[in-house]
């Protein structure tokens, strides 16, 4: 598992956000590896992100990953 994947993902689904954990299921990698990539695109500012507050189906606050345009 690479950034190079995960920017992929994000750049071919550019209509949509997704936390890192919907994204690791999609790539089918570890939380930790695509937690990893995501913040070495996230210092490179190669990605967009935003703090969502009560998510998902557990409500919990999460960050949403988007393409950055």
């Amino acid at each position: 598992m690479g950034q190079q994947e995960v920017y992929d993902f994000l750049k071919k689904h550019k209509g949509r956000g997704y936390t890192s954990k919907e994204i690791a299921n999609k790539l089918r990698a570890s939380l930790g590896s695509v937690t990893t990539c995501l913040k070495k695109l996230r210092d490179s500012s190669a990605i967009h992100f935003e703090y969502e507050r009560g998510i998902g189906p557990t409500r919990k606050n999460a960050y949403v990953y988007t393409f950055k345009r």
